[in-house]
This record gives structure tokens, sequence and C-alpha cells, in this order.
């Protein structure tokens, strides 16, 4: 018997309250759902994919509030990074010294969950290596960095078996910036869109639905099943898994913010010459190369308490600031245009550990990815899916 559930009344007094389901979309998209799973993001398809391969049987469904993806996953930069040198310094003001080593294996062993399900072609992956470029401006950041190369790289060696940090010329030719790099040998990029579309495609090859332009507005978890209300329909599910990262305060009362992330992309360079992944001000800016152009983000340094919003968008302040380190940083002799610009929501708190956790007997949540949802989203995935063994 179907366990949807429509109040009739209100479609009849609104008839575009609700949606006007038939039997077949009814039975075949939203009856007997043993795995909800709000988000298509990277969480969320790796949940899915591992509660498929835990539970070959089982009917899962994937609910997206946008055409594609919405959040980050679809936005970020692509890097595949564990931490610059002065971020690992920045989370130890904050976090023991061995949370910070498990904070960093985990995105470690999480990339390489992610290159081993769909390999390295199907995501772009390169490994270029990562630096951290430091402005004049930043000389004792830059000092303090050098000084405690040493201590970080002993600290980190159980994860990369080997000195992970190391200094390296301006081989790029950047302006103003101090004399060396320090560089991440094992930094590496990827393709997004290629990811995302390989996740999504694997997940479908799977038997996995998923339904795009739905927003889940509240559930109640009744002991027995939750009850899910979206904007225009409600069904039930056996168990519901909350992967909204960044808008997870819209579902949930856990200690994460939205931070919006703004980043714009170069038209085509000739002769582009830059090659990798680079860091500057301790993580809040960062850029790349990809397909002959440079793609540059962050910001929200100038401004947290606009930037701590869940609204898509860009701003001049964040913008006029990356188009003058592309003026003056990065490309200061090279003729370069701006194509486009985007923004993307990342989920932040106090700590940089993800949640991962049961809010009630059929409903949890992995949410709070602190910007490094492609290091990390996979495993989160993984273990938000374990949670209900």
């Amino acid at each position: 018997m179907s366990v949807f559930k429509i109040d009739f009344s209100i479609l009849y007094r609104n008839q575009n309250a609700v949606m006007n389901l038939s039997y077949w979309e009814r039975t075949s998209w939203f009856s007997n759902i043993d795995f909800t799973i709000i988000g298509s993001g990277i969480v969320g398809l790796n949940c899915a994919i591992e509660l498929k391969a835990k539970h070959p049987k089982a009917r899962i469904l994937i609910l997206e509030k946008g055409k594609l993806p919405q959040g980050a996953s679809t936005k970020n930069a692509g890097f595949a990074c564990f931490g610059s040198i002065s971020e690992i310094l920045s989370d130890l003001k904050i976090h023991s010294e061995q949370e910070v080593i498990d904070l960093v294996k985990e995105r470690y062993d999480g990339i390489h969950t992610l290159r081993h399900l769909l390999g390295d072609t199907a995501i772009g992956y390169q490994n270029y290596g990562g630096h951290e470029l430091f402005l004049n401006k930043d000389l004792e950041l830059y000092e303090r960095c050098l000084k405690e190369l040493k201590s970080v790289n002993e600290l980190l060696h159980s994860v990369f078996k080997e000195d992970v940090f190391k200094t390296t010329s301006n081989t790029f030719n950047f302006n103003r910036i101090n004399t060396n790099y320090i560089s991440q040998i094992f930094e590496g990029q990827i393709d997004t869109g290629k990811m995302m579309t390989s996740l999504v495609q694997l997940a479908q090859q799977k038997g996995i639905t998923i339904v795009n332009s739905t927003e889940v507005h509240s559930f109640k978890d009744s002991g027995a099943e939750v009850m899910v209300k979206t904007d225009d329909l409600e069904f039930t599910t056996k168990k519901l898994l909350i992967a909204t990262n960044g808008f997870a305060a819209q579902l949930l009362s856990e200690n994460v913010k939205p931070a919006r992330a703004q980043v714009l992309i170069t038209k085509p360079i000739k002769d582009l010459h830059v090659k990798g992944t680079f860091h500057l001000e301790e993580g809040y800016y960062y850029f790349r190369n990809i397909d002959n152009r440079i793609l540059l983000g962050g910001g929200r340094n100038l401004d947290f308490k606009t930037e701590e919003t869940a609204e898509f968008g860009t701003t001049s302040l964040v913008e006029n600031r990356l188009k003058e380190l592309l003026r003056t940083v990065i490309l200061p002799e090279q003729h370069f245009e701006i194509d486009y610009s985007w923004s993307g929501i990342m989920g932040v708190g106090q700590q940089k550990k993800p949640i991962v956790k049961q809010v009630s007997g059929n409903v949890a949540c992995g949410v709070r990815l602190g910007g490094m949802g492609i290091a990390i989203g996979s495993t989160i995935g993984k273990k938000l899916a374990n949670l209900f063994d």
C-alpha cells in the first residue's frame, strides 16, 4: 500500500499549492522509500552510493532544490587540497595537535576515496602541486610560516610519510610577493563539473532516484517513519539524511552557518604559463589554472557579516579586490579579460570538524564541511550512510 499522503482539500482550494501527482508518479517516485537524502551535492551523492552498496534492494531518493546541485558542490574552485601551512598554523590556535592531524588525514583520505571511486580521468585530476604566496605586506606571516615549517612537517609526517611542505622559488613570476612560495607537493586540482556529472551518473546507474527543483521545508520523525514536506508535496520515508551543508540552518539547529564564496574566471589567455593551485592570506584567496584561464576566488574576509549569507550573488567590494589581485600580483604584465563570475555557499562554524550525527531516531545529518567539500565530501557521505547500520 502506498505511504504517500496528500491533503486533497488543499489541492482543491489552491491548485498551485500541492503537486497533482498521478498514480504512476506516486508509486514510482514517492512510495515505500527506505532512505531519503536532502541535497545532491558531494556528500548526498556519496551517501546514496554507500547506502546502495550496503542495502542493494533499498529504495533511495535524493531531493535537490536546484536544477543542478546547489551550495558549493558545482560552484567551488576545484582544489584537491589539505590546507596551506598558514591555514594549518591558524587551525592549531583553536584545535589540538591531534585534532589538526585528524582533519588533515580526513582530507587526504577523502581525496583518495574520491579518486578511487570515480577515477582520475572522470574527475579531471591533475597534480601540479599547491603553493602558498605571501604578499609583501604579510612579511610577518611569511617569516612565522618559515620558522614553523619543520615542526609542521613533523606534525603531519604520520599522514604523508614525508615532508609535505617545502620552499620553492617564484617560477611563475608573480608580483608583490615575498621571495619564495611554501609549496605542498601532494596538492592537486580537479574539474568540478566532470566530478559532479560522474557522481550523478554513477548514482543513477545504481538505481538511485534524483528529483531536482524540490525544496524541503520541514520534516517530522514520528518514530516509525519520517514525514517530509516540500514546497508542493509531502510523503513518508523510513530514514531521512540531511546533506545540505551551508543551508543546514534552514532545517536543523546545529552549529553551522552559511559562508558565501565569490569566484571569477578570465577569458582564455594565450600561452598561460601558470599551473597549480595557489593560496593567499591564510587561504582567504585562492586561484588556479583551468583551460588556459585563471580562476580566482575568495575575499569573504573583507566583510564577514555580509558574506554570512545563504543568498547567491557577488559584490563590488569582493570583485574589485579579486580583479586587483589579478592585475597587480597574478598577471601583472599580461592582458586579461574577465569572462564571468559566480558564488557558492559553504557551511562553516566555530570548529572545522564536520557534524555527522543522528538528530533523532530516523534522521541524521552530515554538514559543516568548512570549505573542504572536495577533500572530505566522499568520506563524510560514507560516514553519514553508516550511521544507520
